[in-house]
């Protein structure tokens, strides 16, 4: 006969709740969002079961339903008219543009919701890439670094200003957040919070994101500035460099497979850890379950929990309004 036996924890649901080392509350919810031109205008997105592009009359009454299920933060992503591309990404300190103008309709709108501008150049870039594109003398694409933390501080300037939250430099270009810190500081925006994409990886799993917003690089790929999957120390190495220039949180990106670098980051910062649920994951459980294969409420919530286990103070997610129904 055994000595212990911990079944005896687990004998009743009453018992399990009591006991339960991890909770997840439509708090801890970042809801990710598409935003299009038009207006009353509802795209779904092929490859992301359940999500669409919204333009801003539309989307404002649907944030309206999704906050009394609790959601409170949104994280905006622009699909911008090709027309309007250029190598400088030049719309994305449009005044008047499809990000200005969602951000201000929104705020105006719902005081009390907390809204994320993505920072990086790739919507608005003709290039496709989170930086500015030269080639070399051997034709080969690179990505110019200080230039493009140079532009993006000035975008992260202009979002603080339309009303934005949080800024979020998701482009992974060295001192960018040291600059834009100090630009918004220099402006008066010191209340303004900068998410720190950190640790963002060179993933196989954004494409339905890069369908959704049509942002996929014209030439070449990410791998010279998103963090090789194979890497860990180096995921520590970004975190601290991001927090020692002003970050006031960070995430990682992917979260599924990166489930060890979120837990030992947490482990080593002081400041909030947020973990990105991205497209491609999202779509892996929306289509197995559409083919039978598992039961989708079951799987998000063990996903979301995992998260969460794993030292997630944030998640964006494209489940967030499932999540928090259930919830």
């Amino acid at each position: 006969m055994p000595s212990e036996r911990p079944r005896r924890n687990r004998r009743s649901a009453a018992i399990r709740e009591l006991l339960a080392e991890t909770c997840l509350t439509s708090s801890h919810l970042i809801y990710p969002v598409f935003v299009c031109e038009g207006k009353s205008v509802e795209e779904p997105i092929k490859t992301l079961p359940g999500q669409s592009r919204w333009s801003v009359d539309l989307l404002s009454k649907q944030i309206s339903e999704w906050k009394k299920m609790g959601l409170k933060h949104y994280a905006l992503f622009p699909k911008i008219e090709e027309k309007l591309k250029d190598p400088y990404g030049k719309e994305s300190q449009n005044e008047n543009g499809l990000l200005a103008r969602t951000i201000k309709t929104l705020k105006d709108a719902h005081p009390d919701i907390v809204l994320y501008g993505d920072v990086a150049l790739d919507p608005y870039s003709s290039d496709g890439h989170d930086g500015i594109v030269r080639k070399n003398k051997n034709g080969v694409i690179e990505i110019l670094n200080d230039e493009s933390v140079e532009l993006l501080a000035k975008m992260a300037l202009k979002q603080a200003e339309w009303g934005a939250d949080w800024v979020a430099p998701s482009d992974m270009m060295d001192g960018r957040i040291g600059a834009i810190r100090t630009l918004l500081d220099q402006h008066g925006y010191t209340d303004t919070g900068i998410l720190a994409y950190s640790a963002k990886y060179a993933s196989s799993f954004y494409g339905p994101f890069r369908e959704a917003l049509d942002s996929a690089p014209k030439a070449g790929d990410k791998k010279t500035y998103q963090m090789d999957p194979r890497n860990h120390r180096e995921a520590l190495r970004e975190v601290k460099l991001d927090v020692n220039e002003g970050a006031d949180m960070v995430m990682v990106k992917p979260g599924l497979p990166y489930l060890d670098i979120l837990a030992d980051i947490k482990a080593s910062v002081d400041v909030p850890v947020a973990v990105y649920n991205v497209s491609g994951e999202y779509a892996m459980i929306k289509f197995a379950a559409l083919a039978g294969a598992l039961d989708e409420q079951a799987a998000m919530m063990e996903c979301l929990i995992s998260f969460r286990r794993a030292g997630a103070d944030a998640i964006l997610t494209y489940f967030a309004p499932a999540a928090a129904k259930f919830l």
